[in-house]
């Protein structure tokens, strides 16, 4: 059974104005891609400047809203911290506010992956390695190159999506890093096993695992990153399993690999709602269409904003609908997200 049909289109809704604008839910992401993309080709008037510290602070703030799936919140926050970040940069010669403005676009970059915007994640990814590369922050363009592979594999470059990963893994400046480095490597290595599976490589997929899985037990637990707010360890890489079971056609395994993990254990509402979407998915497929149903509205209930929002959610929404009978569960959701009027 292919649940995965083509989403119909949200609502377009209205840009924000200051700090208290309001949008649905369903149409936030458009109003954060629109948003992003004036502020990354210099629209819009000019803010008041900042100080690397004020910056610093909003950068924070904007990762919470991320990590939170307050992306309302996010599409006033993250455009003006790039329109800050780019005036502070080129008025100044430290190489801190150019190294903020990486980790903006590197949050930017995920932001527009999850909204499935890829030209200008492309855009937003090859900033950021630029900038973290000025910044001389290895961390920094480990991460950026991670984001450039996810946007290969998006884009079926998978050969390449795959070098970019396992060379920037291979960069001698992250095993001298300290445990940092090793969880970026770990992050890397695990980004290439979902590349794997997406390739249809199933073996290559579950040896990469392994092999990220050893470096997670190797930490001896979760190990924070600057750039990544869930950071690396056994969760993380037992979360990507699930998404990569599914991606090479086990739907089975992967629903093996969801008893193995506590939602619980995840580190942020943004992890928790991809673990029952791809609990969703893996449900759809085997035809389980009342559990995959209550898998996105407990989705929902973790983060209303990402499940209406991501067109991938709205996608397997769409492939219920016309697939099967519907339930008012079924079609709350559906106009939630914006899917029925």
């Amino acid at each position: 059974m292919n649940l995965a049909v083509t989403a119909a289109a949200a609502a377009g809704a209205p840009l924000l104005s200051g700090d208290k604008g309001t949008t649905s839910e369903a149409a936030v992401g458009e109003t954060l891609v629109s948003r992003l993309g004036d502020a990354m080709l210099g629209l819009g008037s000019r803010l008041p400047d900042m100080r690397p510290e004020t910056l610093g602070w909003e950068l924070s703030h904007a990762l919470t809203d991320f990590h939170t799936c307050q992306y309302t919140s996010l599409a006033v926050r993250l455009p003006r911290l790039l329109q800050a970040g780019h005036a502070l940069t080129s008025s100044s010669d430290s190489p801190e506010p150019a190294l903020l403005l990486a980790q903006s676009y590197t949050l930017a970059t995920r932001m527009l992956i999850k909204l499935d915007e890829q030209q200008l994640g492309w855009m937003a990814a090859d900033r950021a390695r630029q900038l973290a590369t000025a910044a001389n922050d290895p961390l920094a363009v480990a991460e950026a190159a991670r984001n450039l592979a996810v946007l290969g594999r998006k884009a079926h470059w998978h050969d390449a999506a795959l070098s970019v990963a396992l060379d920037a893994a291979d960069d001698p400046a992250l095993r001298t890093a300290g445990r940092r480095g090793a969880a970026q490597r770990g992050l890397l290595i695990q980004c290439a096993a979902y590349t794997a599976a997406r390739n249809g490589d199933r073996d290559g997929m579950r040896d990469l695992t392994a092999e990220a899985a050893s470096i997670a037990d190797a930490l001896g637990g979760t190990t924070l990153l600057r750039d990544h707010g869930g950071g690396f360890g056994p969760v993380t890489v037992q979360l990507h399993l699930i998404s990569a079971e599914n991606s090479v056609g086990d739907p089975a395994a992967a629903l093996a690999a969801a008893r193995a993990l506590s939602p619980k254990a995840l580190p942020s509402q943004e992890r928790r709602s991809r673990y029952y979407t791809d609990v969703a998915t893996a449900l759809a497929h085997r035809g389980r269409r009342d559990e995959c149903v209550r898998a996105l509205l407990t989705a929902e209930q973790a983060a209303p904003e990402e499940t209406h929002a991501r067109p991938a959610v709205k996608s397997l929404i769409s492939g219920l609908l016309v697939s099967g009978r519907t339930t008012s569960e079924l079609r709350g959701l559906a106009a939630r997200s914006g899917l029925l009027t």
